[in-house]
C-alpha cells in the first residue's frame, strides 16, 4: 500500500498564500514554503513544474480574498462607489502585501486590474449601474475619475501617508462622487 501524501497543492497554495500576505509574494520561494509547510522542497516540485505555476495559484486565491474582504465589508452609503472604495482603501491598510501583489503589480496572470477589481459578482459593474440610476450620464467617466482618486488613497495608506479616520473618507469618497457625478 503507497504512503498516503500528506501535502497537497491545497496545503502548499495555502501556506504559500499565507506567506505571501505576512511577508509578500516575491518571498514565497521553495525554501520558505518549504520551512512553513514543514517538509523539504520535493513535494513543491513533485506537485508543480516550478514555482511560478504555485505563484498563480495564489495569486487567484488572493483574488478570491480580495472578493470576500469586499463581500464582507460594511455598506449602506447611498452614493456609488463610497463602499467599494472605502473596503479597497482598508484593504490596502490592512493586507499591504496582497493589496501590492493585486493592485501594484504589472504581473497579474492575464487579468487586468478591472477584472481584478470586478470580481467575479460584477462589483464596478453594479456601482455603475447604481450611478446610472441615480442620473449619472457616463458611469464609465465617474469610475475613472473615482478611482484615480480611491487607488491614490489606497496607495498612500500603505505607506503610512494617508491616516484620515473612516468618516473623513466618506466624506471625502462622496464629495469626489459628488463633484464628478
Amino acid at each position: 500500500m503507497p504512503r498516503k501524501e500528506t501535502i497537497t497543492r491545497d496545503y502548499l497554495v495555502e501556506t504559500a498564500f499565507t506567506l505571501a500576505k505576512q511577508e509578500g509574494v516575491e518571498n514565497v520561494t521553495a525554501r520558505k514554503l518549504a520551512a512553513k509547510a514543514g517538509c523539504s522542497t520535493q513535494p513543491i516540485f513533485r506537485l508543480y513544474d516550478n514555482m511560478e505555476d504555485l505563484v498563480s495559484e495564489v495569486f487567484s486565491r488572493a483574488c478570491n480574498f480580495f472578493e470576500f474582504y469586499y463581500d464582507n465589508a460594511t455598506k449602506g452609503h447611498e452614493e456609488p462607489f463610497v463602499d467599494l472604495g472605502l473596503a479597497y482603501i482598508k484593504f490596502a491598510s490592512e493586507e499591504p502585501h496582497l493589496f501590492s501583489m493585486l493592485f501594484l503589480s504589472d504581473k497579474r496572470y492575464d487579468k487586468t486590474m478591472y477584472e481584478i477589481l470586478n470580481g467575479s459578482k460584477g462589483i464596478v459593474g453594479e456601482q455603475m449601474s447604481k450611478a446610472k440610476a441615480a442620473g449619472c450620464a457616463n458611469s464609465g467617466d465617474l469610475f475613472t475619475k473615482m478611482w484615480i482618486f480611491i487607488h491614490g488613497a489606497a496607495c498612500m495608506s500603505i505607506t503610512g501617508d494617508y491616516d484620515l479616520p473612516e468618516a473623513e473618507t466618506v466624506k471625502l469618497l462622496i464629495d469626489t462622487y459628488k463633484a464628478y457625478r
